[in-house]
């Protein structure tokens, strides 16, 4: 029993080149729609080339990983733990680059494990779905900063309150003895409303008097380079 449980745990995967070659060969094709996906649903400041290529590379790495465990326990338990203790601090500049490395991962497993139907089928869905839906942006928030005399703050705020009602969120309102800071939060819609209006809010603000300044900071998800 113990022979037998040694031989389990001691028997490497046996392939020959042929299918191993194969199976990186389809990896290698796939990555290569990961690769044109990504590059066409990113543009912009956020699209990443050295990150696109990477995609690619994963793919291969993952594979070959897949091919190296193939059947064998032992060396299986054994990556699981040695990768356990791999720590990734890379910043994702886009909440979509997490689904394209699962999408890799996902696709070297296939493909490490010979199911090239699932792989392609499933890529080929994933493709459709991010260019249906890649385009998409977040709606992009507006921060309206204004800084000014303590004793004008009822007024500011009741002006805020009337020019945009609930529309505006007041998210931080620092003080001090002599001064007193807002940060409203409003969507770019009702600010880009605004400015076909004959009087701003700028304007409104600072005819209160006594305003150090009036900010207008666009805001949004992406962490741009």
């Amino acid at each position: 029993m113990k022979q037998e449980l040694f031989e389990m745990f001691d028997r490497a995967s046996d392939l020959p080149v042929e299918i191993i070659f194969s199976r990186l060969l389809a990896a290698s094709v796939i990555a290569c729609f990961i690769f044109l996906s990504y590059r066409i649903s990113h543009d912009g400041s956020i699209y990443s080339k050295k990150f696109n290529v990477s995609l690619v590379v994963l793919t291969v790495i993952t594979t070959t990983v897949m091919i190296v465990i193939g059947n064998n326990l032992a060396m299986s338990l054994g990556m699981v733990g040695a990768l356990s203790i791999v720590r990734f601090r890379t910043a994702v500049k886009d909440v979509r680059d997490t689904v394209y490395i699962f999408w890799t991962i996902v696709t070297g497993i296939c493909c490490g494990a010979g199911d090239y139907l699932v792989a392609a089928a499933g890529g080929s869905f994933v493709f459709a779905l991010l260019l249906l839906f890649g385009k998409i942006r977040n709606d992009n928030r507006v921060l309206l900063i204004i800084r000014g005399a303590r004793m004008n703050e009822m007024r500011v705020e009741s002006l805020i309150f009337q020019h945009y009602s609930a529309r505006a969120s007041l998210r931080v309102k620092n003080t001090t003895e002599t001064d007193v800071e807002f940060i409203y939060e409003i969507s770019k819609k009702i600010l880009d409303k605004e400015r076909r209006a004959e009087r701003s809010i700028a304007d409104e603000i600072y005819e209160i008097g006594n305003i150090e300044y009036f900010n207008i900071v666009t805001q949004n998800d992406d962490i741009s380079s």
